[in-house]
């Protein structure tokens, strides 16, 4: 706080002390004797399912634990990064090499097998390897070469999304999401192995998503295409709230891409990741704040209006961290006032200051929608990860 009693949420000292609070809110809990980490839990902590195991969420706490150990030196978090990265290898893993997307009771009950998740694997074991662990290089490469095999489209320039469990049958859906995803994760690998192929996809990926895809979709980041990478307007235009494959324009995207082209920046720079990052930066502000309650919403249909209103966790993280970005980039303080606008919405209605951690969604007006904190796949992963990278930079 300052001097008046005001949070002051660029200080390093509320950033490191709002991650630990996060922590502590999931390590009492979240630790599976049986195998990995439990991932479903209410407002209060209580754990709601304790047999299931999503691939993200699994791979999400490794990340999490791993870059703790990084930064702090904990012993227990790298013995559960380690931890985790064994689960991914042996509970997750299949023998046909790729990783299963649902586990209940240690029983496969989603056999799609979703390039998404594996780009979360690879993100892990980047993770991983950048503390030394030593199985770690090996998943990397290994995932890394799964992903060329089945799901990179060399022609296209871009990873197709989803097979079958035999690997025989591809989907003809073709969406940015697991693409995104897969440029966190090449950026995180390169950074971890200094190896240029992985620059030079995630480089590619930007490329592509950010400029010639965009260009179909007046500049902005569409979520859905067909099988010959052409804008599909229609793919799920009854379901705008779905939770992984929402109709309409997402502004969390447009933020989460704008982040990654700054990243790629600092690693190649070139004026033009910088002016894209802006400009996806300010359409989704411009689209997705909402001046009445306040808070970013989930969806913004093509002509402007909200096809989905409710305010998302990982929206507002994205938004706060990509604001935090472009103030240090281009030293604009209107960014700094958007970073601690988005911030105080944030702290207002979705940081939990009785349990810990964030809400995962609210209703427009910043009102509960239920009481489950964390379901399948939330592990804090987007709001630490956000933290970390303001203070990075």
């Amino acid at each position: 706080m300052n001097r008046s009693g005001e949070t002051v949420f660029e200080q390093r000292d509320f950033l490191e002390d709002h991650i630990q609070a996060t922590f502590a809110f999931y390590d009492p809990r979240v630790f599976s004797k049986a195998g990995g980490f439990y991932g479903c839990f209410f407002d209060d902590g209580t754990c709601f399912d304790p047999d299931s195991r999503q691939l993200v969420g699994s791979a999400r706490y490794v990340v999490n634990y791993a870059t703790a150990y990084r930064l702090y030196g904990d012993p227990k978090h790298l013995g559960w990064a380690k931890w985790g990265l064994d689960f991914l290898n042996t509970a997750h893993k299949q023998p046909n090499g790729h990783y299963a997307w649902l586990l209940e009771g240690g029983i496969i009950t989603d056999t799609r097998v979703m390039a998404y998740g594996h780009a979360f694997v690879l993100l892990a074991a980047a993770a991983c390897h950048r503390i030394g662990i030593a199985t770690a290089l090996q998943t990397l490469n290994d995932t890394f070469d799964f992903m060329e095999t089945y799901f990179w489209d060399e022609s296209a320039g871009a990873y197709s999304d989803e097979r079958d469990d035999t690997l025989s049958q591809l989907s003809p859906y073709r969406g940015q999401n697991a693409n995104m995803h897969m440029c966190e994760a090449l950026l995180a690998a390169w950074e971890a192995t200094r190896d240029a192929r992985f620059l030079d996809r995630a480089e590619r990926l930007a490329d592509r998503f950010a400029f010639d895809l965009a260009a179909q979709s007046e500049g902005q980041i569409w979520e859905h295409y067909d099988r010959d990478w052409k804008v599909d307007m229609a793919f799920n235009i009854d379901f705008p709230n779905d939770r992984y494959k929402p109709w309409g324009f997402q502004p969390g995207h447009q933020f989460e891409w704008s982040k990654l082209l700054l990243i790629l920046n600092g690693e190649r720079p070139h004026k033009k990741w910088v002016l894209k990052a802006q400009d996806l930066y300010s359409k989704a502000m411009e689209t997705g704040w909402d001046d009445e309650f306040g808070g970013i919403v989930y969806g913004v249909a093509p002509n402007g209006e909200y096809c989905a209103d409710e305010k998302y966790f990982w929206v507002q993280a994205e938004a706060f961290a990509t604001a935090w970005r472009l103030y240090k980039t281009t030293d604009d303080k209107e960014y700094l006032r958007d970073y601690r606008r988005i911030w105080q919405w944030s702290w207002d209605h979705l940081v939990d200051h009785t349990h810990g951690a964030w809400f995962r969604v609210r209703n427009r007006d910043g009102s509960p929608i239920d009481n489950k904190k964390s379901p399948l796949g939330k592990t804090d992963y987007h709001t630490m990860g956000a933290c970390w990278d303001v203070l990075s930079v």
